[in-house]
């Protein structure tokens, strides 16, 4: 690779990882898990890539600064519309700096242990990427598999790059047989390399009404903080699509490298077996648990002992709210057990009991009939807002650190072991002035005490 020329990764954070249920949420999806072991997959994505500029959110913020990726830059979307609006809204923040960077564009929750040989390969791709080409990178499959699209490559380039005959996805089981019989098929990885121009005057030729849609949303964008936030109507009124539809199957530009490395996309509990570190048994195993007579299972335990003997090819993974016991063979029906959590109208599908804020985390670690328990934790200079509620006192007991309190016209600290309370409809807000975590215990009492009785009057992250 050129020594002038610069890759600037662009990270997918989207999509929610509904077959990892109950670990994954629509509100923590997979790329946030820590799966593997100490980091989370959108973690080891981005020490593979180093620097990154992507779709984020708070808790994105926060793994990148935990791994020391301080110089992420991170684009909100407002709303959900898969991966060819999301790549628009990178390539249109980069070229709008006066520069044409080459944009690698790949997911947040892939596994690729190799990080070296990785990027070996891409800069492969650098040459064909500069001369005008959109690459994509092919997995050289290992089995037929009928849950990935494939890639046919066609006649291989000067530049050792292979022109794109075909895209088929999810093939029937003998198609995909002989995709693996042929040898000139690849799994399709949803990893691209191309200038940043390119990739927007393809949209433009094959996708016209994403990029109108989008370029309205940047130009109409806000900053906040660590964030760049999309205009939301303009970004609702975008069409969903994937970069595969909008663009590659329609650009003449496509070429393709092959990937010959060990690879994951994680997407079912029996992927996370086959990849795991396994026991004598065959057994792979998370947190506090204990095996008898068991073979070849998956156990996560998040927050207790988890014991299980007599087993054979199961999955079981514990969160404080729900626990899943599926077999082996039966982990791509996930998803319809968690839209039948979804038809019951609980939260265990969405959200998970601890949850994420721009200021910290709150952990509802109780509750009944008129009254909830909340551990919260403030971030050192974060502030919550200022608001109200309708329906619910609170009472805070601080367990650490020092917390400002603003209640009602009066506005004084608490330190450790000291308390308050806020009466209903009483106007408050709370911060940490701090250079330690805040740690508190909320209790709520009274006759709703849903999220959605919050009146915000003032809010340093522009939440209504």
């Amino acid at each position: 690779m050129e020594a002038a020329t610069v890759i600037t990764p662009v990270v997918l954070c989207g999509g929610s990882g509904t077959r990892l249920w109950p670990l994954s949420r629509e509100g923590h999806p997979k790329q946030l898990l820590k799966l593997l072991g100490a980091r989370s997959l959108l973690q080891d994505t981005l020490l593979r890539v180093r620097e990154v500029t992507g779709i984020g959110a708070p808790e994105v913020a926060e793994q990148a600064r935990e791994i020391g990726t301080n110089n992420a830059a991170f684009i909100l979307e407002p709303c959900s519309r898969n991966t060819a609006p999301a790549a628009a809204a990178a390539a249109l923040s980069a070229v709008a700096s006066g520069k044409d960077p080459l944009l690698l564009l790949l997911p947040a929750d892939h596994l690729i242990r190799d990080a070296s040989a990785f990027c070996s390969i891409v800069e492969q791709g650098v040459s064909a990427a500069l001369g005008g080409a959109i690459v994509t990178f092919g997995i050289v499959p290992t089995a037929p598999a009928i849950g990935y699209g494939y890639i046919q490559a066609g006649a291989r380039c000067s530049d050792n790059s292979y022109e794109v005959a075909s895209f088929e996805e999810k093939p029937s089981l003998p198609r995909a047989t002989q995709f693996l019989s042929d040898g000139n098929y690849f799994w399709n990885s949803g990893i691209f390399l191309s200038r940043a121009s390119v990739y927007i005057a393809e949209l433009e030729a094959h996708s016209p009404e994403i990029l109108s849609a989008v370029r309205e949303a940047v130009v109409n964008g806000t900053n906040d903080l660590d964030f760049f936030r999309l205009q939301a109507d303009s970004y609702e009124r975008c069409p969903v699509n994937s970069i595969d539809y909008a663009v590659m199957e329609n650009t003449k530009r496509a070429r393709m490298l092959p990937l010959p490395l060990e690879w994951s996309d994680v997407g079912s509990w029996d992927a996370v077996w086959k990849i795991g570190t396994k026991t004598a048994e065959g057994n792979v195993s998370t947190g506090d648990v204990l095996t008898h007579n068991t073979k070849n299972c998956l156990v996560q335990a998040s927050h207790r002992l988890v014991a299980i003997a007599g087993l054979e090819d199961v999955m079981v993974v514990e969160t404080p709210d729900a626990v899943l016991v599926v077999h082996k063979d039966q982990c791509q029906e996930v998803k319809v057990l968690v839209d039948m959590v979804r038809e019951r109208g609980t939260s265990e599908a969405s959200a998970h009991r601890k949850v994420y804020r721009p200021w910290g985390s709150y952990d509802a670690v109780d509750g009944g009939q008129r009254y909830q328990v909340k551990r919260i934790t403030v971030k050192p200079g974060a502030k919550l807002s200022l608001q109200m509620h309708h329906h619910r006192a609170e009472h805070w007991i601080v367990v650490s650190g020092t917390a400002r309190i603003r209640n009602g016209d009066r506005d004084y600290l608490l330190t450790e072991n000291q308390s308050t309370y806020i009466p209903i409809g009483e106007t408050h807000s709370l911060e940490n002035p701090g250079r330690i975590p805040l740690e508190l215990i909320e209790v709520q009492s009274g006759s709703y005490l849903g999220e959605d009785d919050i009146v915000r009057f003032e809010d340093i992250y522009g939440r209504a």
